[in-house]
């Protein structure tokens, strides 16, 4: 079993207003060394066998990120081999 990782993340231009309200609530927690926060989302997609990755890419554009507002970046992460007891 192989698994892909989708980060989306709104494009640098585009105002993230979560982002915005946490690094606002930052200070009343006594954090002070923060200048920004960024908010996305992180998708996992788990493939039989090999990971697909221009299937995973084309799940990614299609249903998971908005292309007008939104760019996506696609990981294959490495299963650990499983223990022998």
């Amino acid at each position: 079993m192989a698994r892909v990782v989708v980060d989306v993340m709104l494009k640098p231009e585009i105002l993230d207003p979560q982002g915005q309200a946490v690094a606002n609530a930052l200070p009343r927690l006594g954090v002070t060394s923060v200048s920004s926060v960024r908010i996305g989302r992180r998708i996992e997609i788990e493939f039989a066998g090999e990971p697909d990755l221009e299937t995973a890419r084309e799940i990614a554009d299609k249903l998971l990120a908005n292309p007008v507002i939104e760019d996506f970046h696609i990981t294959v992460v490495e299963q650990p081999a499983a223990e022998v007891a």
